[in-house]
């Protein structure tokens, strides 16, 4: 039964690694199509619950999202098989175009690739919100915490202190009412320390990619000046359009720094931090969702969380839905999506022809 268990999970998120796109929140959308939808194996329910638990520790959400529903359905060995096949497609194709960057000066012009793919993607995610919503958004409360931190997201207020101060507001409220291109490496960094360095970024953490950004900025960039600005957005280019977990960006990096050694080292430590954040918390979702106190607390991230995740859509439509050819993709993959349920993936593939094509 369990091998059936492991084999179900390295085929979900193996297929989840190669054509997952478009980010985190993109990612999340997936996993709930395919986990509660589809296969069924947890409860809405459950899946936001473990969603908001992402938000409340460091890492990447996504990736710690694999990695809780992979210990939900196959326990620790679950755990590992999730994370990794979710993490190792992604870090295969960034692997592929940091040699190729070494070797060229440049990546090749593929992004009129994913033309296509970004209005499918934006539509993946509008229709995970709003069966998200269902179950989170029944309570006025929860819909006023929702548009409040949607709208002070929106204003660039940071991902954290909204999380913990949407959950103490609910907490607060809900108490008071019951009481009435060339590599130009200008320092070289030893494999040790590159390691050390991811390790300690995935170990701190929150938030997006952007937050990303500015962590391997200040250490990479500032700090150590192991690389170029250009070569760190170049990194990040391709964490952005590459499958799967945004992170591999470290991979990048890590290669450019110390070639396949250091990849590794990068990969490993930036990631690291999620398997064990996430074993050691995963116990404490029943706990917290037991606990009077904690629910309510718990029930107010998660409205946050919800809200960050469309403050993420409201931004990817505007970037996204900039032609009429982009708007008509939209439009189309959403009808086939609601009205006919059909698999993300295939969209996907067809997204990308499409993207070809135009």
């Amino acid at each position: 039964m369990n091998k059936l268990k492991y084999k179900d999970l390295f085929v979900l998120f193996s297929k989840l690694g190669i054509f997952a796109f478009g980010g985190p929140a993109a990612h999340i959308a997936m996993m709930e199509e395919e986990v509660v939808r589809k296969r069924k194996w947890i409860s809405k329910e459950r899946f936001i619950d473990m969603f908001g638990l992402t938000n409340l520790i460091p890492g990447p959400n996504s990736t710690e999202m694999a990695i809780l529903i992979g210990y939900q359905h196959g326990g620790i060995i679950g755990l590992i098989i999730a994370g990794v096949c979710f993490i190792f497609p992604a870090v295969i194709i960034v692997l592929g175009f940091a040699f190729v960057y070494v070797k060229y000066g440049s990546l090749p012009a593929i992004s009129h690739l994913f033309l296509g793919v970004k209005p499918v993607i934006l539509a993946i995610i509008v229709q995970a919100l709003y069966r998200l919503s269902t179950t989170i958004l029944k309570k006025r409360e929860a819909a006023i915490i929702f548009i409040v931190v949607l709208l002070l997201s929106l204003f660039g207020i940071s991902e954290v202190p909204l999380l913990f101060s949407a959950g103490l507001l609910l907490f607060a409220y809900r108490k008071l009412k019951q009481s009435n291109r060339k590599i130009l490496v200008v320092e070289p960094m030893s494999i040790l320390l590159v390691f050390l360095v991811f390790l300690k970024i995935g170990s701190v953490l929150y938030g997006s990619g952007y937050v990303l950004l500015s962590f391997l900025n200040t250490e990479f960039v500032l700090h150590y000046g192991a690389i170029t600005v250009k070569q760190l957005l170049d990194a990040v280019a391709v964490g952005q359009f590459t499958p799967g977990p945004v992170f591999t960006t470290a991979t990048f990096i890590g290669y450019l720094l110390g070639g396949l050694g250091g990849a590794i080292a990068a990969t490993i430590g930036i990631f690291l931090p999620s398997f064990i954040f996430v074993a050691i918390s995963f116990p404490l979702i029943d706990k917290m969702r037991n606990s009077t106190n904690v629910s309510i607390i718990l029930d107010g991230v998660n409205s946050a969380s919800l809200a960050l995740m469309a403050a993420v859509s409201l931004n990817l439509g505007i970037m996204t839905l900039i032609s009429w050819q982009a708007v008509l993709i939209f439009g189309i993959c959403s009808f086939f999506l609601i009205k006919y349920k059909i698999n993300a993936t295939y969209l996907i593939i067809g997204g990308a022809l499409i993207g070809l094509l135009l």
